[in-house]
């Protein structure tokens, strides 16, 4: 199994576009967010980490199979 490093440079790239619209849009409310962020405890990040990554695997999924 190869990497396909033109994908995955792809795929980062709209990961970092994707991660910068709210800043970019509302930079007030980006604060408001990691605030709120900050007041989680660790095993609710990680619940949510677990669930962001679980979704990202479903729309891979989803889209490539």
């Amino acid at each position: 199994m190869s990497i396909a490093w033109p994908d995955l440079a792809a795929a980062l790239g709209l990961l970092l576009v994707i991660e910068g619209l709210l800043p970019f849009l509302n930079p007030a409310g980006m604060r408001r967010v990691l605030a709120a962020v900050s007041a989680r405890t660790d095993r609710a990040l990680r619940l949510a980490g677990a669930a962001s990554m679980l979704a990202g695997l479903v729309v891979l999924w989803l889209f490539r199979s």
